[in-house]
C-alpha cells in the first residue's frame, strides 16, 4: 500500500487569505508546568526538559480543508443545513477521481463540458461516491502571493451537474472552490450578473454537498483514478469547516 499527500501544510505564510498563527512552546519552558503540576524540581525530570505544545490561531478555513453546507448558506435542500460535525463520515472515503483543468486558463470556468471531456479522456464514468478532485495546478503557488489568484474555478452549473452523478463531496488543489475572486469581480462589474457571485458554493443551497479547497500533490499521483480518498474533517462543533490529512491510498 502507498499513501500520498494530497493537503498543504498547516503553516503561516503571508497572502493565503486565511491567517495561521503558530507559537511553539519549548521543552524549556513546559519543565516549568510540568514541575508547578507535579511539585517536582528540574532535576527530577530527563535532562530537566519538559512537554513542548504549540498553539494555533487559524480559521477553520486555512490549509486544506472541508467545506460543509453551513458555509454556503443556513438552508440547503430547504432544511437547515448541516455543520461539518453533522455530517456522515462515509462520505468521506470512496473512490478517487482527479479531472485535470490545468489547461483552463487563470480565472476561468469549469464548464459541464469540461468535466464530461475530461472523463472521456480517462475513459471512466462516475458513480455514487466517487470523490472528485479538481486539478488546476494552483498548488505549484503555495507560499507565494499569487496562490490566492491562481487557477480557475468552479461554477454553479459544473457543481450541480457533479452532485447530479453522486458526487457528494468534491475537491479543487486550488486556493477556493469557486473561480478566484478577481475573476468573479471583473465578471460582476461588466455584466452586473449576480448569479455568478460565489455560484459554486451557492449550489450547495440547492443540493447538499461538500467540497475540499487547498489540496495539492495532485500530480504525484501515479494516475487519474482507481485508488481511494481518505478525507475525514475534524470534529468542530458548529463548525462550517474542518481541516483534514487528505490522501489517496494506492494498492
Amino acid at each position: 500500500m502507498k499513501i500520498i499527500d494530497l493537503g498543504v501544510p498547516m503553516e503561516a505564510v503571508p497572502g493565503q487569505g486565511q491567517a495561521v498563527e503558530v507559537t511553539h512552546i519549548p521543552h524549556e519552558d513546559g519543565a516549568a508546568g510540568m514541575r508547578q503540576r507535579f511539585g517536582c524540581s528540574k532535576d527530577d525530570l530527563p535532562r530537566g526538559l519538559g512537554w513542548a505544545v504549540d498553539t494555533l490561531t487559524l480559521s477553520t478555513h486555512a490549509g486544506t480543508h472541508v467545506d460543509a453546507p453551513w458555509h454556503y448558506s443556513p438552508v440547503s435542500e430547504g432544511k437547515k443545513a448541516r455543520t461539518i460535525d453533522e455530517m456522515p463520515l462515509e462520505w468521506f472515503y470512496g473512490d478517487g477521481v482527479v479531472l485535470d483543468m490545468r489547461h483552463k486558463p487563470r480565472g476561468s470556468a469549469v464548464t459541464v463540458d469540461d468535466l464530461k471531456a475530461a472523463l472521456k479522456g480517462i475513459g471512466y464514468t462516475l458513480k455514487p461516491g466517487d470523490i472528485v478532485l479538481i486539478q488546476t495546478g494552483a498548488d505549484k503557488y503555495w507560499g507565494t502571493p499569487e496562490y490566492l489568484e491562481a487557477g480557475c474555478g468552479m461554477t454553479r452549473e459544473s457543481t450541480l451537474w457533479l452532485i447530479g452523478q453522486g458526487i457528494r463531496v468534491m475537491g479543487t488543489d486550488a486556493w477556493g472552490w469557486d473561480r478566484p475572486f478577481w475573476a468573479i469581480r471583473e465578471e460582476f462589474q461588466k455584466t452586473g450578473d449576480k448569479s455568478i457571485i460565489w455560484g459554486g458554493h451557492y449550489a450547495g443551497i440547492e443540493k447538499e454537498y461538500c467540497h475540499i479547497e487547498k489540496l495539492a500533490n495532485l500530480d504525484k499521483l501515479p494516475r487519474p483514478c482507481g485508488f481511494k480518498i481518505a478525507c475525514f474533517p475534524i470534529k468542530i462543533v458548529g463548525g462550517s469547516a474542518g481541516w483534514s490529512r487528505v490522501v489517496a491510498i494506492l494498492q
